[in-house]
């Protein structure tokens, strides 16, 4: 219990907000390019002008600000599927089989895994309202349990996200012409030769060794949760009911009809699924983030059955993006200002000095890990992390699909010890930070040895 609080203590007292985190690590590239990167016949003054013309420019990359909007929508819509009527009912059928910590730890942890493979947005939510429910129908029986220990469990969905559909670097390594894109202006003309077009999802998320990963830890994170629930001693719980408000019922006048009709609704919502099909069904093995956002929203209009159910869950749903929205324009800044200044490469070169054919991966997970306390999004990380990953990756001889599953494996596994992603549900389950972190910690510690086992013998 003292390196929880020690690391909670660490987080309050020593890290700042992570848009203050983005602001210094743009600062701290600003600095670092324009005494590193100087080219000889340039003046330090001209140079850094140089430098932040770089950081305006990958501001404002059109194609970065189109990849930033389709992860915004990933979430919005992941957590507007959460709270339509269906979910919600989904959610209570698995509370009724509650009888104590044990089995549900178990029920909540596979559940939030299987539902976060398909959307982090959602697994987030869904493992937050879960958890919730859990504690109140605990509390309306009189079943003793370890409420932030369920907790806990509800927040592992966040160790498997980046592997999973809605993962963003083998999502948009998954979209014609985006690694090229990506790679423009960093690499020469054959670095760029043996980049590919497109790194299908069936050589990266659907490829039988992540598949074989993530079902490693759908076995091996409950065992371990049960294990601990043997020991964990019940909590005290006063847990008001968690409501489901999606629609406010009102005497509807002329136009407002529409807005609640249900036909009108589902007709929309199939006719936007049944697109979905016609447009995607013979490229299902390159799951971009276009492909999963039109998907949810045609499926979250269906499940929400009326426009102005759907529209009251994005109206809920957007309040958790206005952080990561505002980071994004700072994560292409330096990325921008990394491509175009040369750092890109100088960075990899010092990967390729130290590491093998074997070891890079291994290096590759542990920096994407350490990334990610400092950048805590997957979509912002790949931005900044991702074209050192590829340059050094094709330098060695690493397979692109590992090298990109190494950090999306880094990135999402100190989800467990980064606050940041757990906010939204400390503010649903009413739970601290420090009462989830010292299982979260141990979690953590499990897929760690899960990944690293995973990246060296497959």
């Amino acid at each position: 219990m003292q390196l929880t609080k020690a690391i909670e203590t660490l987080f309050k007292r020593y890290l700042p907000s992570p848009f203050t985190i983005a602001v210094l690590l743009t600062l701290l590239t600003i600095v670092l390019a324009t005494l590193f990167t100087k080219p000889e016949a340039s003046t330090t003054g001209n140079h850094f002008i140089q430098v932040l013309s770089y950081w305006e420019s990958g501001i404002w990359n059109s194609s970065l600000l189109v990849f930033a909007y389709q992860m915004m929508l990933i979430l919005v819509l992941g957590h507007v599927l959460v709270l339509s009527k269906p979910v919600n009912k989904i959610i209570l059928k698995i509370t009724k089989s509650v009888t104590n910590t044990t089995n549900a730890v178990i029920l909540v942890s596979v559940t939030t895994m299987l539902v976060a493979f398909f959307n982090w947005g959602l697994g987030l939510i869904f493992g937050a309202i879960l958890a919730r429910k859990v504690g109140e129908h605990a509390q309306k029986h009189q079943i003793p349990i370890n409420y932030p220990l369920v907790g806990a469990a509800g927040y592992v969905g966040l160790m498997v996200w980046h592997g999973g559909i809605s993962g963003s670097a083998p999502s948009k390594a998954a979209e014609i012409g985006h690694l090229q894109g990506l790679m423009n202006g960093v690499s020469d003309a054959n670095m760029m030769a043996q980049i590919p077009e497109v790194i299908h999802s069936t050589n990266t998320i659907f490829s039988w060794w992540n598949l074989l990963l993530f079902g490693m830890l759908l076995v091996l994170i409950p065992f371990v949760l049960s294990v601990i629930s043997k020991k964990a001693k019940p909590t005290e719980l006063n847990l008001p009911a968690y409501e489901f408000d999606t629609v406010n019922k009102e005497t509807l006048e002329g136009a407002e009809k529409l807005d609640y009709s249900f036909w009108f609704a589902i007709a929309f919502g199939i006719l936007v699924l049944f697109v979905f099909f016609l447009q995607y069904g013979n490229s299902l093995d390159s799951l971009s983030p276009n492909m999963l956002n039109f998907f949810m929203l045609g499926l979250a209009i269906v499940l929400h059955g009326n426009f102005k159910s759907f529209l009251n869950g994005v109206e809920e749903a957007i309040k958790g993006t206005s952080g990561i929205l505002i980071q994004f324009p700072l994560y292409f800044g330096i990325m921008g200002i990394m491509k175009s200044s040369g750092m890109v490469g100088m960075i990899s070169d010092s990967f390729v000095s130290v590491a093998t054919i074997t070891t890079l991966p291994i290096y590759t997970f542990f920096s994407a890990g350490l990334v990610n306390i400092f950048v805590p999004s997957g979509g912002g990380q790949w931005a900044i992390q991702g074209p050192i990953v590829i340059e050094s990756a094709i330098k060695l001889g690493v397979p692109l699909p590992k090298a990109i599953m190494a950090l999306a494996y880094g990135d999402q596994i100190t989800n467990m010890l980064q606050p940041f992603w757990a906010l939204p549900l400390l503010g649903i389950t009413r739970l601290k930070a420090k009462e989830i972190l010292p299982y979260t910690i141990i979690l953590m510690l499990v897929g760690s040895c899960v990944y690293i086992l995973g990246l060296l013998l497959l």
